[in-house]
């Protein structure tokens, strides 16, 4: 594996590039590896700011869950186009699930595009834009398996801090809504060994959080044999010495067992928090999603969770609308919401995803009707989330310092980062300095539904070895050279951290 920490040596420079990501976090750590694997070929990331076309090479990491999904794509190649036309050496490339279901339909509705490229096969990329060029005609490379595990090849992490680790790709599942498992295939999991060398790799560069990624994360062990896989990944995490948080996601309430709870409350630094997609409340629906568990599955979990950690923050999916869902079924998600008083949740309204078996199913629900019990829904959670929330005032909480999380912090004076349980934090500036990746304790003063207030003076400030690497990447950012320039002719530094991806996208 290439390490992302550091690449200020002096380069000779293809020209920028910019990476566009839509979809879940597995698309955001696939468009890491992107970001890496051009910068090994010599580019540079377009200053931040940069006009929509002034980038030498465009990426569009797409997603193919939403209904409208290819409109989206095909409006932003659109725009591009008369760019390009101005601009002969720019070069647009389309990968992701989307690039992987269209294939050829995608060069055949926007002809300027240079690369298409697969979920199995993102490490051709480099290799495929210079083929472009030389050859001077589009290519379409598909791979049908897995080339290369994606954490294996080169990255560019968006934090100095913080990091995800890919523990599975693929899916087992044949949920009716969902065409993932169609776009990157059966669960594939990595060995033990590679995913801690990685996590080990990750903590030296400064990293002090990781987040494990699966498109099913519990059912990891599948492919290997052994069921309690996961729970020993966890617990094996949580001895490695100064990485401080671990988090994972998604998993999948069949796969989700005791021994995953007991080692999530037995192990330290793995933080009480869980993201359990639901759906659905309703038995009826859940057999048509052809998801294999059901309401009473589903909150004993939560009631368990609860047991073993009282203060875990939990959140879900759930998709409203699902075709044939009745108003009594309706009733019946709203019924686990409020039984299980989730701290957030990813609502989604139904839309087809063309591919899928629901897509074609009868009792399709009209819009009007959706909209309405998505209101309700959105309304009932917003309720639950604020009363949660509040019973965060009072308590004295570790929050790591985040980069990106606080639009308001300029003006505010705040910082912001995120609790232990993953709840967001704006608190008041402390007089020493605070770098992203340390630790400040603070006590909690106001909840709002989507965050918490401390307005107080920090109780304490802990300088981190998370911190050290953000202020040492910025300070090669600011010192690099900018080398031969073959494109545009300045490079900022990188742009600041996103703001988290949704927790799911309706998949898991």
């Amino acid at each position: 594996m290439t390490s992302s920490g550091d690449r200020s040596q002096a380069v000779d420079v293809k020209g920028t590039y910019e990476v566009r990501t839509y979809g879940c976090q597995m698309n955001v750590h696939d468009s890491e590896r992107l970001s890496g694997l051009l910068e090994d070929a010599g580019y540079v990331r377009a200053p931040e700011g940069t006009a929509e076309g002034d980038a030498d090479v465009v990426v569009f990491n797409t997603c193919a869950v939403r209904e409208n999904a290819d409109n989206k794509l095909y409006g932003n190649l659109g725009r591009l186009a008369p760019m390009k036309t101005k601009r002969p050496g720019m070069q647009i490339a389309v990968g992701g699930c989307l690039a992987q279901k269209d294939r050829d339909t995608i060069v055949k509705r926007a002809p300027w595009v240079d690369v298409v490229f697969g979920t199995h096969n993102i490490g051709k990329l480099p290799v495929l834009l210079e083929r472009a060029r030389i050859q001077e005609e589009a290519q379409v490379e598909i791979a049908e398996s897995l080339e290369a595990f994606p954490s294996t090849l080169p990255t560019r992490r968006e934090s100095a801090y913080a990091a995800w680790v890919s523990i599975s790709v693929g899916c087992n599942n044949t949920c009716t809504f969902c065409i993932v498992p169609a776009l990157r295939g059966k669960e594939k999991d990595r060995r033990p060994g590679d995913i801690l060398a990685e996590v080990e790799a990750l903590v030296a560069e400064g990293v002090s959080e990781i987040t494990l990624l699966g498109q099913n994360v519990n059912a990891y062990g599948s492919d290997i044999g052994d069921r309690e896989a996961f729970s020993k990944l966890l617990r094996a995490c949580g001895k490695i010495e100064g990485l401080e948080r671990v988090r994972f996601t998604s998993p999948h309430p069949r796969d989700f067992t005791d021994d995953v709870i007991a080692a999530m409350a037995e192990t330290p630094n793995v933080m009480p928090q869980l993201h359990m997609p639901l759906q659905s409340g309703s038995d009826t629906v859940l057999k048509a999603m052809r998801r294999s568990y059901r309401q009473e599955r589903f909150l004993s979990i939560i009631e368990k969770v609860r047991a073993a950690m009282p203060d875990a923050a939990i959140s879900t999916d759930i998709i409203v609308g699902f075709p044939g869902e009745t108003e009594e079924d309706f009733e019946q998600t709203m019924h686990v919401v409020r039984e299980a008083r989730f701290a957030n949740a990813f609502t989604f309204q139904y839309s087809k995803r063309p591919g899928t078996p629901a897509a074609t199913m009868e009792g399709q629900i009209p819009k009007e009707v959706v909209q309405a019990r998505y209101e309700r829904l959105v309304a009932l959670q917003e309720e639950i989330s604020w009363n949660e929330n509040k019973k965060q005032v009072g308590r004295v909480l570790e929050v790591m310092v985040a980069e990106g999380e606080g639009r308001k912090d300029g003006s505010t004076h705040r910082l912001s980062g995120r609790a232990p349980d993953n709840r967001l934090v704006h608190f008041t500036k402390p007089d020493e300095d605070v770098r992203p990746g340390d630790v400040v304790t603070v006590e909690i003063t106001y909840a709002a539904p989507h965050h918490l207030l401390a307005e107080g003076a920090a109780k304490a400030v802990r300088r981190t070895r998370a911190g050290d690497a953000w202020e040492k990447r910025n300070a090669a950012a600011a010192a690099k050279p900018a080398g031969v320039m073959l494109g545009i002719p300045t490079i900022g530094a990188p742009a600041p951290t996103p703001a988290p991806a949704s927790a799911g996208c309706g998949c898991d």
